[in-house]
């Protein structure tokens, strides 16, 4: 895995329990990112995990000015991809929609070991839905057997991104997530 420099003061602020809020979606924000402010697009790609054959999505942070980054991940379990992205508890990925960030906060020891070690970042629907409790996080179980996968959240493949992403977009002000397919 590429490990990025510059991560020591992320993980230290983390470490010692520091919140990180992103500001609540609202008439602003939307503004914003209508007049070229950074988002957020999740779309599938065609590649797979090599032992497990989970599909392969990309998290692609926009920032204006700046080039496009991206980031891989697992969304859903692999057998119910084509499930009902509405019903709650279908272990399906995220409905097709726009998303607010509401939340960047640490993981804590005490969380589901399915969150991984770093962060939370919470979404949350513009659109009625079902599902609830979305958000991105690390997949420490991908490409590790039956775990491999979420029950519909995002999660990052490398732990390594998950630290760059909450980085950027508290830095940046990004609100948006644009679920493509």
């Amino acid at each position: 895995m590429k490990r990025s420099s510059g991560q020591l003061p992320l993980v230290i602020a983390w470490a010692l329990g520091l919140v990180l809020v992103a500001p609540a979606p609202s008439a602003r924000a939307a503004q914003a990112v209508a007049a070229g402010g950074g988002r957020m697009v999740l779309v599938r790609t065609e590649r797979q995990l090599p032992v497990t054959g989970d599909p392969i999505w990309e998290l692609q942070l926009l920032l204006p000015g700046q080039p496009a980054r991206s980031y891989e991940a697992l969304v859903g379990r692999m057998r119910r991809q084509e499930a009902d992205r509405h019903r709650l508890g279908s272990k399906a990925p995220l409905p097709r929609g726009r998303y607010a960030v509401t939340e960047i906060t640490p993981v804590a020891p005490t969380d589901d070991v399915e969150l991984g070690r770093f962060l939370w970042i919470g979404l949350e629907p513009a659109f009625p839905t079902d599902r609830r409790g979305l958000g991105i996080h690390h997949d420490p179980s991908a490409g590790r057997g039956r775990g491999s996968g979420t029950d519909g959240c995002i999660g990052l493949i490398h732990g390594n991104d998950l630290l760059v992403l909450g980085d950027l977009l508290r830095r940046s002000g990004t609100t948006e997530l644009l679920v493509k397919d």
